[in-house]
Protein backbone atom coordinates (compact mmCIF):
# COMPACT_ATOMS: atom_id res chain seq x y z
CA UNK A 1 0.00 0.00 0.00
CA UNK A 2 2.89 2.21 0.99
CA UNK A 3 4.59 1.46 -2.05
CA UNK A 4 2.09 2.30 -4.31
CA UNK A 5 1.54 5.79 -2.82
CA UNK A 6 4.94 6.01 -3.22
CA UNK A 7 5.11 5.20 -6.86
CA UNK A 8 2.28 7.71 -7.48
CA UNK A 9 3.64 10.44 -5.89
CA UNK A 10 7.15 10.14 -7.88
CA UNK A 11 5.12 10.12 -11.07
CA UNK A 12 2.94 13.45 -10.05
CA UNK A 13 6.98 14.69 -9.26
CA UNK A 14 8.17 13.53 -12.46
CA UNK A 15 5.45 14.48 -14.89
CA UNK A 16 4.88 18.24 -13.45
CA UNK A 17 8.66 18.04 -13.84
CA UNK A 18 8.18 16.47 -17.72
CA UNK A 19 6.00 19.84 -18.19
CA UNK A 20 8.57 22.22 -17.07
CA UNK A 21 10.61 20.78 -19.66
CA UNK A 22 8.65 20.37 -22.48
CA UNK A 23 8.71 24.22 -23.62
CA UNK A 24 13.00 23.85 -23.86
CA UNK A 25 11.99 20.47 -25.82
CA UNK A 26 9.84 22.06 -28.14
CA UNK A 27 12.38 24.78 -28.83
CA UNK A 28 15.34 21.96 -29.12
CA UNK A 29 13.16 20.27 -31.29
CA UNK A 30 12.36 22.76 -33.27
CA UNK A 31 15.70 24.72 -33.47
CA UNK A 32 18.46 22.11 -33.66
CA UNK A 33 16.49 18.72 -35.18
CA UNK A 34 14.19 19.76 -37.50
CA UNK A 35 16.45 21.78 -39.68
CA UNK A 36 19.03 18.35 -39.79
CA UNK A 37 16.54 16.91 -42.39
CA UNK A 38 18.05 19.79 -44.89
CA UNK A 39 21.20 18.39 -44.81
CA UNK A 40 20.58 17.23 -48.08
CA UNK A 41 20.92 20.29 -49.63
CA UNK A 42 24.65 20.69 -48.79
CA UNK A 43 24.77 18.13 -52.06
CA UNK A 44 22.86 19.63 -54.26
CA UNK A 45 22.71 22.07 -57.18
CA UNK A 46 19.77 24.29 -55.98
CA UNK A 47 17.75 25.76 -58.95
CA UNK A 48 14.71 27.66 -57.76
CA UNK A 49 12.50 26.63 -60.39
CA UNK A 50 12.76 23.10 -59.62
CA UNK A 51 12.99 23.14 -56.02
CA UNK A 52 14.71 22.01 -53.10
CA UNK A 53 13.91 18.23 -53.83
CA UNK A 54 13.90 18.77 -57.69
CA UNK A 55 17.40 19.84 -58.21
CA UNK A 56 20.11 18.02 -59.62
CA UNK A 57 22.85 16.86 -57.16
CA UNK A 58 26.27 18.06 -57.43
CA UNK A 59 27.93 15.36 -54.86
CA UNK A 60 30.62 17.71 -53.06
CA UNK A 61 31.30 20.16 -55.48
CA UNK A 62 29.38 22.90 -52.79
CA UNK A 63 32.32 21.49 -50.24
CA UNK A 64 35.25 22.14 -52.83
CA UNK A 65 33.90 26.11 -52.77
CA UNK A 66 35.29 26.33 -48.76
CA UNK A 67 38.62 24.46 -49.66
CA UNK A 68 39.59 26.15 -53.23
CA UNK A 69 39.97 29.70 -52.49
CA UNK A 70 42.74 31.41 -51.36
CA UNK A 71 41.65 32.49 -48.15
CA UNK A 72 40.46 29.21 -46.95
CA UNK A 73 44.01 28.83 -44.65
CA UNK A 74 43.33 32.47 -43.44
CA UNK A 75 39.51 31.93 -42.20
CA UNK A 76 40.39 28.49 -40.68
CA UNK A 77 42.96 29.62 -38.86
CA UNK A 78 41.12 32.68 -37.34
CA UNK A 79 38.29 30.51 -36.80
CA UNK A 80 40.35 28.13 -34.52
CA UNK A 81 42.81 30.67 -33.21
CA UNK A 82 39.95 32.81 -31.53
CA UNK A 83 38.16 30.09 -30.53
CA UNK A 84 41.03 28.44 -28.19
CA UNK A 85 41.75 31.90 -26.89
CA UNK A 86 37.91 32.43 -26.18
CA UNK A 87 37.69 28.90 -24.54
CA UNK A 88 40.96 29.75 -22.71
CA UNK A 89 40.79 33.05 -21.66
CA UNK A 90 37.38 33.06 -21.18
CA UNK A 91 37.33 29.90 -18.72
CA UNK A 92 39.94 31.91 -16.44
CA UNK A 93 38.24 34.75 -16.31
CA UNK A 94 34.58 33.28 -15.77
CA UNK A 95 36.21 31.45 -12.86
CA UNK A 96 37.78 34.15 -11.59
CA UNK A 97 34.40 36.10 -11.44
CA UNK A 98 32.55 33.35 -9.74
CA UNK A 99 35.04 33.16 -7.16
CA UNK A 100 34.56 36.70 -6.66
CA UNK A 101 31.01 36.54 -6.53
CA UNK A 102 31.08 34.00 -4.13
CA UNK A 103 33.09 35.39 -1.60
CA UNK A 104 30.70 38.46 -1.34
CA UNK A 105 28.98 37.96 1.71
CA UNK A 106 26.58 40.98 1.13
CA UNK A 107 23.70 39.36 -0.54
CA UNK A 108 22.45 43.09 -2.38
CA UNK A 109 26.14 43.38 -3.55
CA UNK A 110 25.63 39.99 -4.86
CA UNK A 111 22.53 40.83 -6.59
CA UNK A 112 24.10 44.06 -7.93
CA UNK A 113 26.61 42.69 -9.56
CA UNK A 114 25.44 39.38 -11.13
CA UNK A 115 22.66 42.01 -12.78
CA UNK A 116 25.72 44.02 -13.94
CA UNK A 117 28.06 41.46 -15.53
CA UNK A 118 24.71 39.59 -16.96
CA UNK A 119 24.01 42.37 -18.77
CA UNK A 120 26.52 43.02 -21.51
CA UNK A 121 24.95 39.16 -22.13
CA UNK A 122 21.52 41.13 -22.80
CA UNK A 123 22.77 43.42 -25.33
CA UNK A 124 22.28 43.25 -29.25
CA UNK A 125 26.19 43.06 -30.94
CA UNK A 126 24.62 45.76 -33.35
CA UNK A 127 24.78 47.83 -30.10
CA UNK A 128 28.11 46.47 -29.13
CA UNK A 129 29.41 47.49 -32.61
CA UNK A 130 28.00 50.92 -32.13
CA UNK A 131 29.68 50.72 -28.79
CA UNK A 132 33.31 50.08 -29.88
CA UNK A 133 33.04 52.59 -32.57
CA UNK A 134 32.24 55.23 -30.14
CA UNK A 135 36.09 53.96 -28.26
CA UNK A 136 37.73 53.41 -31.61
CA UNK A 137 36.55 55.83 -34.21
CA UNK A 138 39.37 57.91 -35.89
CA UNK A 139 37.93 61.06 -35.72
CA UNK A 140 35.37 60.88 -32.57
CA UNK A 141 36.25 58.28 -30.40
CA UNK A 142 37.32 58.18 -26.85
CA UNK A 143 40.94 56.67 -27.27
CA UNK A 144 42.36 58.80 -30.03
CA UNK A 145 40.55 62.26 -29.10
CA UNK A 146 40.61 61.33 -24.57
CA UNK A 147 43.82 59.33 -24.25
CA UNK A 148 46.11 59.13 -27.46
CA UNK A 149 45.72 62.55 -27.79
CA UNK A 150 46.44 63.64 -24.16
CA UNK A 151 49.36 61.32 -24.26
CA UNK A 152 51.49 63.05 -26.94
CA UNK A 153 50.90 60.23 -28.84
CA UNK A 154 49.61 59.56 -32.73
CA UNK A 155 46.03 58.75 -33.60
CA UNK A 156 45.34 55.14 -35.00
CA UNK A 157 43.03 54.95 -37.52
CA UNK A 158 42.04 51.15 -35.77
CA UNK A 159 39.47 50.38 -38.25
CA UNK A 160 42.05 49.80 -40.79
CA UNK A 161 45.25 48.49 -38.71
CA UNK A 162 44.29 44.44 -38.51
CA UNK A 163 47.08 44.21 -36.03
CA UNK A 164 45.00 45.70 -33.08
CA UNK A 165 42.17 43.52 -33.83
CA UNK A 166 43.01 40.24 -31.94
CA UNK A 167 43.14 41.95 -28.94
CA UNK A 168 39.63 43.88 -29.71
CA UNK A 169 38.03 41.25 -30.82
CA UNK A 170 39.23 38.84 -27.34
CA UNK A 171 38.12 41.69 -24.99
CA UNK A 172 34.78 42.74 -26.54
CA UNK A 173 34.04 38.58 -26.39
CA UNK A 174 34.93 38.54 -22.88
CA UNK A 175 33.06 41.20 -21.93
CA UNK A 176 30.04 40.26 -23.29
CA UNK A 177 29.93 36.72 -22.20
CA UNK A 178 32.48 36.28 -19.23
CA UNK A 179 29.78 37.82 -17.20
CA UNK A 180 26.97 35.13 -18.21
CA UNK A 181 29.38 31.70 -18.11
CA UNK A 182 30.91 32.69 -14.57
CA UNK A 183 27.40 32.43 -13.26
CA UNK A 184 27.27 28.73 -14.39
CA UNK A 185 30.62 28.10 -12.32
CA UNK A 186 29.38 30.52 -9.66
CA UNK A 187 26.47 27.77 -9.11
CA UNK A 188 28.58 24.45 -9.09
CA UNK A 189 31.04 26.57 -6.05
CA UNK A 190 27.72 27.51 -4.19
CA UNK A 191 26.61 23.63 -4.53
CA UNK A 192 30.19 22.59 -2.78
CA UNK A 193 29.53 21.30 0.78
CA UNK A 194 30.71 24.09 3.38
CA UNK A 195 32.52 21.49 5.66
CA UNK A 196 34.99 21.51 2.86
CA UNK A 197 36.18 25.07 3.77
CA UNK A 198 36.05 24.44 7.74
CA UNK A 199 38.53 21.82 7.74
CA UNK A 200 40.99 23.54 5.32
CA UNK A 201 40.05 26.41 7.94
CA UNK A 202 41.24 24.14 10.90
CA UNK A 203 43.92 22.79 8.82
CA UNK A 204 44.93 27.00 8.80
CA UNK A 205 44.22 27.46 5.40
CA UNK A 206 43.78 30.93 4.08
CA UNK A 207 41.25 31.89 1.66
CA UNK A 208 43.57 31.71 -1.30
CA UNK A 209 44.54 28.04 -0.41
CA UNK A 210 41.17 27.50 0.13
CA UNK A 211 40.53 28.49 -3.60
CA UNK A 212 43.25 26.43 -5.12
CA UNK A 213 42.72 23.22 -2.49
CA UNK A 214 38.60 23.05 -2.73
CA UNK A 215 37.20 24.99 -4.52
CA UNK A 216 39.00 24.74 -8.39
CA UNK A 217 39.56 21.14 -7.48
CA UNK A 218 35.65 20.26 -7.03
CA UNK A 219 35.40 22.70 -9.93
CA UNK A 220 37.15 20.71 -12.49
CA UNK A 221 33.93 18.23 -13.43
CA UNK A 222 31.85 22.43 -14.36
CA UNK A 223 35.26 22.97 -16.13
CA UNK A 224 35.56 19.99 -18.30
CA UNK A 225 32.06 19.83 -19.02
CA UNK A 226 31.95 23.63 -20.47
CA UNK A 227 35.41 23.27 -22.21
CA UNK A 228 34.08 19.96 -24.15
CA UNK A 229 30.90 21.98 -25.15
CA UNK A 230 33.00 24.78 -26.22
CA UNK A 231 35.46 22.60 -28.32
CA UNK A 232 32.05 21.18 -30.55
CA UNK A 233 31.82 25.15 -31.60
CA UNK A 234 35.67 25.53 -32.58
CA UNK A 235 34.76 25.35 -36.19
CA UNK A 236 32.09 27.96 -35.51
CA UNK A 237 32.65 31.31 -34.44
CA UNK A 238 29.95 34.43 -33.35
CA UNK A 239 28.92 35.88 -36.63
CA UNK A 240 27.93 39.12 -35.34
CA UNK A 241 31.58 39.45 -32.88
CA UNK A 242 33.80 39.40 -36.36
CA UNK A 243 31.03 40.74 -39.03
CA UNK A 244 29.17 43.72 -36.81
CA UNK A 245 32.00 45.03 -34.49
CA UNK A 246 34.49 45.56 -37.30
CA UNK A 247 31.58 46.98 -39.41
CA UNK A 248 32.46 44.76 -42.29
CA UNK A 249 36.12 46.67 -43.07
CA UNK A 250 37.72 45.07 -45.95
CA UNK A 251 41.14 46.27 -44.38
CA UNK A 252 40.80 43.94 -41.51
CA UNK A 253 39.83 40.68 -43.02
CA UNK A 254 43.39 39.05 -42.63
CA UNK A 255 42.44 39.15 -38.88
CA UNK A 256 38.42 39.11 -38.88
CA UNK A 257 37.78 37.08 -41.43
CA UNK A 258 36.30 34.02 -40.37
CA UNK A 259 34.29 30.77 -42.03
CA UNK A 260 31.28 32.56 -41.11
CA UNK A 261 31.94 35.55 -42.41
CA UNK A 262 33.10 34.15 -45.46
CA UNK A 263 30.05 32.36 -46.30
CA UNK A 264 27.62 35.05 -45.28
CA UNK A 265 29.47 37.30 -48.09
CA UNK A 266 29.72 34.94 -50.82
CA UNK A 267 26.16 34.30 -49.87
CA UNK A 268 25.61 37.66 -50.78
CA UNK A 269 27.48 37.86 -54.19
CA UNK A 270 26.59 34.31 -55.25
CA UNK A 271 23.01 33.79 -53.77
CA UNK A 272 24.31 29.84 -53.66
CA UNK A 273 22.44 28.31 -50.35
CA UNK A 274 23.88 24.93 -50.87
CA UNK A 275 27.40 26.18 -50.86
CA UNK A 276 26.17 27.73 -47.32
CA UNK A 277 24.51 24.45 -46.58
CA UNK A 278 27.81 22.77 -46.94
CA UNK A 279 29.43 25.04 -44.43
CA UNK A 280 27.57 24.40 -41.98
CA UNK A 281 27.66 20.45 -42.43
CA UNK A 282 31.25 20.50 -42.59
CA UNK A 283 31.40 22.76 -38.84
CA UNK A 284 29.06 20.59 -37.85
CA UNK A 285 30.46 16.82 -38.16
CA UNK A 286 33.87 18.78 -37.48
CA UNK A 287 32.61 19.46 -34.24
CA UNK A 288 30.96 16.28 -33.79
CA UNK A 289 34.38 14.81 -34.46
CA UNK A 290 36.41 17.15 -31.79
CA UNK A 291 33.93 16.76 -29.11
CA UNK A 292 34.65 13.07 -29.73
CA UNK A 293 38.17 13.31 -29.44
CA UNK A 294 38.34 15.71 -26.58
CA UNK A 295 35.97 13.25 -24.59
CA UNK A 296 37.78 10.36 -25.24
CA UNK A 297 41.30 11.75 -24.15
CA UNK A 298 39.84 13.25 -20.68
CA UNK A 299 37.99 9.55 -20.31
CA UNK A 300 41.41 8.23 -20.37
CA UNK A 301 42.85 11.23 -17.88
CA UNK A 302 39.74 11.19 -15.18
CA UNK A 303 36.82 8.77 -16.59
CA UNK A 304 34.29 10.11 -14.20
CA UNK A 305 34.62 13.38 -15.47
CA UNK A 306 34.23 12.79 -19.13
CA UNK A 307 31.11 13.69 -20.93
CA UNK A 308 29.75 10.34 -21.73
Amino acid sequence: MFKKIRLQSRSKATFSLFLLAVPGLIYLLINNYLPMFGVFIAFKDIDYVKGLFGSDWSGFKNFEFLFRTNDAWIMTRNTILYNLAFIFIGTIVAIIIAIFLYELKNKLATKLFQSSILFPNLVSMVIVSYLVYAFLASDSGLINLSILRSLGIEEINWYAESKYWPYILTVTYLWKTAGYTSIVYFAFIAGIDKSYYEAAKIDGAGKLRQIFSVTLPLLKPAVILMVLLAVGRIFNSDFGLFYQVPLNSGALYSTTQTIDTYVYRALMQMNDIGMSAAAGFYQSVVGLVLVLIANKLVKRADPDNALF
